[in-house]
């Protein structure tokens, strides 16, 4: 498809199962992949990253298929080799940051390169913290392609900045324990996105592994560890999630989402709060949320650990009363696009004043009306404004298939919002 048009919805009452979480299946696939014995990923995403992870994988020994429901997972038990050929990752962040270490632990030398927008975005962090503890690289200027040297990875102490990708981090840790020496990590600066490492290191426990911790200034993981394949159901996705309840919100509607754990380490689970403070109203119930539109109002908020709902609150504000300020964004430059120019962008294309800083996004709310998205393949950006047009009508979202990347049924479940 070249494009959709998304027509003004009448009235929206929707019951929904959540779609499964991206974080919590590319986490597991990995950590399966390394784990002794088989392993069952149930309820698991089958999008286009975990796709890309899983042939990454069985390309350096794991042998992993999905058979339309779970995810079927034979274990290396850490053994793995390099492939002869180069491992292709797409604009994957989290298969690219995590293949690099573990690559290093890999007997034989590993090519990783990904398209042309992950040959942009950063890896220079992670290459020069893991060189400290061993891993020998080559590249062009710290950035895709690279290749990586088998067997140098023997871990000890280093530090990272996290301030650009929390996925350096998680990276590190996850080979840990496959490493001589373990994994001493000490983050210095402000690291952003830290519920994803409460994923990661949670993941990593539920196969086996334990991580000592001191909040998030240091980390380690202790060598002779081994993860052990096992059952392990996969939760509902907050991320994918928020475009839902952002569609109640912005409709005056009613949309229940179920499946979704309220205890969950996911940071987007903070999504719903943001609607709560704005003015709708939001009911718990068992593992399924309710979220009612109402009367909105601008809010300022600090979005450093939740930033893949900052396009979807984005396009909330658009229709409440007031300034919105959202804050401490700053990694999203270096996001599938741009997120903060690129949601600033499409705003006001659809006539809403947006202004756009390095580390913030300021958004006046309005009367939005439809006009033509250009997403710039980046999957959030086509469904926040997808649901924009469920409201103003007369949308058009160029490129539509890239929501395959984290929600490839996303249109589908649109189409349930009319009754269709």
């Amino acid at each position: 498809m070249d494009f959709v048009e998304i027509k003004k919805i009448g009235s929206l009452s929707a019951d929904i199962v959540a779609p499964p979480s991206k974080a919590h299946t590319l986490r597991a696939l990995f950590i399966s992949a390394l784990a002794e014995g088989k392993s069952t990923l149930r309820n698991a995403l089958n999008a286009e990253d975990q796709q890309i992870a899983a042939k990454a994988l069985n390309d350096l020994g794991a042998k992993i298929v999905f058979n339309g429901k779970d995810y079927l997972v034979q274990g290396a038990e850490g053994q793995l080799s390099s492939p002869k050929e180069i491992i292709y990752t797409a604009n994957s962040g989290v298969t690219t940051r995590f293949l690099i270490p573990i690559a290093g632990i890999a007997k034989g030398n590993t090519i990783i390169d990904g398209s042309e927008r992950m040959r942009e975005r950063p890896i220079k962090e992670l290459l020069e913290s893991a060189s400290k503890i061993g891993l020998k690289t080559e590249s062009k200027e710290g950035k895709l392609p690279v290749k990586v040297i088998g067997k140098t990875l023997i871990g000890g102490k280093t530090e990272i900045d996290a301030s650009e990708s929390s996925q350096f981090l998680s990276a590190l840790l996850i080979a840990g324990p496959l490493t001589e020496n373990g994994m001493s990590v000490s983050v210095k600066g402000e690291m952003r996105s830290k519920p994803y490492v409460d994923i990661t290191l949670d993941c990593m426990a539920d196969f086996g592994v334990k991580t000592d911790r001191e909040g998030y200034e240091s980390f380690f993981v202790k060598s002779g560890q081994s993860y052990k394949g096992r059952d392990y159901l996969i939760e509902g996705d907050y991320s994918s999630s928020s475009y839902l309840f952002a569609a109640a919100a912005i409709t005056g509607g009613i949309v229940k989402v179920r499946n979704l754990n309220k205890n969950s380490a996911q940071g987007d689970k903070e999504f719903i709060y943001f609607l709560e403070k704005m003015g709708c109203n939001v009911n718990f119930s068992g593992d399924s949320i309710v979220v009612e539109g109402n009367s909105l109002n601008a809010i300022d908020v600090d979005m450093s650990s939740c930033p893949d709902v900052v396009p979807t609150l984005a396009v909330v504000a658009a229709f409440a009363e007031g300034k919105t300020r959202i804050s401490n964004i700053s990694h999203l430059s270096a996001k599938e696009s741009n997120r903060i120019e690129t949601t600033a962008e499409n705003l006001r294309r659809c006539g809403i004043k947006a202004i756009p800083g390095k580390d913030f996004l300021e958004i006046i709310g309005g009367k939005p009306h439809g006009a033509v998205i250009e997403p710039y393949n980046d999957h959030r950006i086509a469904m926040a404004f997808s649901i924009m047009g469920l409201q103003t009508g007369e949308m058009r979202i160029n490129n539509p298939n890239c929501v395959g990347k984290s929600f490839p049924d996303f249109f589908s479940v649109l189409k349930k919002f009319y009754g269709d």
